[in-house]
């Protein structure tokens, strides 16, 4: 990976805290399947990280408490994680109030399983007409190794089987995938990952799918031997839950910083080997954080 600029060089970047206008001033206000009502805006303009301008992390407050398992989840995730017990195995808590007795019942689920339509299952295990589950990220590395100009190295967390609900249907995922269709690219021996993501609660989710997908960029990478250049993340349904817009409007006020400095310690060159302590964290300088943001459930 090419060396991030100095930090006192870095441009303070605030394209998240201007995708949150977005919403506050073009969002239509919509009833949720979550309870409260969310201002919703569809297709908002996509952001653009490149790794030269640091790690994207937001800086308008801190989220140094939960950053790492934001990566646990999504190593646990390529690793085929999808119970609440594997999860943890991998540092990551934030499932719990999805895998409850009551949820997972209702869709014919054992306690704590999120299901075989959940990320895990689907990046991992995809279901196949032959019997035999495929591992989408193993055969992407393979090919992005063997034929790095393709323009089909793409994988996605949709198994609609298990997703669709209607009269005689039963789901069979705790909650329907929001983000993860990644699609990669290598221009000029220059690696860019752009996550599409189909469900976004921007205050609560996004700066976990942000710092997660720029380190998934940076391990695919590493594990393909080429240079991790942009992480580009991109929207469908990007929303702010009502509840949140005093905290989201204090956090549009604040200040914001450059981004910090992310390195991968970890030499292998092994996907499925990385964790979330194998990242280190410098130069983060952020605002207080904001405990107590509302999580619709």
């Amino acid at each position: 990976m090419k060396p991030m600029k100095p930090y006192t060089e870095r441009t303070p970047d605030e394209q998240y805290k201007n995708l949150l206008r977005s919403i506050l001033e073009k969002g239509t206000r919509v009833e949720s399947q979550q309870g409260p009502d969310a201002l919703t805006f569809i297709g908002p303009t996509p952001l653009h990280f490149k790794f030269e301008n640091g790690f994207p992390m937001i800086t308008e407050r801190s989220v140094k408490g939960f950053w790492k398992q934001a990566i646990g989840e999504i190593c646990g995730f390529i690793n085929g994680a999808r119970t609440l017990t594997e999860l943890e195995s991998f540092g990551c808590n934030f499932w719990t109030p999805w895998g409850t007795p009551e949820k997972c019942a209702k869709r014919g689920l054992e306690t704590g399983d999120l299901g075989p339509g959940s990320y895990g299952a689907a990046f991992h295990d995809f279901p196949t007409s032959e019997g035999v589950p495929y591992n989408q990220f193993q055969n992407i590395i393979e090919q992005i190794k063997e034929f790095p100009h393709l323009r089909t190295h793409f994988i996605s967390p949709w198994i609609p089987q298990y997703t669709i609900r209607g009269t005689g249907k039963q789901q069979k995922v705790v909650v329907c995938p929001c983000h993860g269709w990644i699609h990669i690219r290598i221009l000029n021996n220059k690696l860019t990952l752009h996550m599409f993501q189909r469900s976004a609660d921007v205050p609560v989710g996004v700066p976990s799918n942000m710092i997660q997908y720029a380190a998934l960029t940076m391990m695919i990478a590493q594990a393909t031997g080429f240079e991790a250049y942009e992480y580009v993340h991109s929207f469908s349904d990007a929303h702010i839950y009502v509840d949140q817009i005093p905290m989201v409007e204090e956090l549009i006020a604040r200040e914001t910083k450059p981004f910090p400095t992310v390195t991968l310690t970890n030499p292998t060159n092994d996907l499925f080997a990385f964790r979330k302590d194998d990242f280190e964290l410098a130069d983060y300088t952020a605002g207080e954080s904001m405990r107590g943001i509302p999580v619709a459930v």
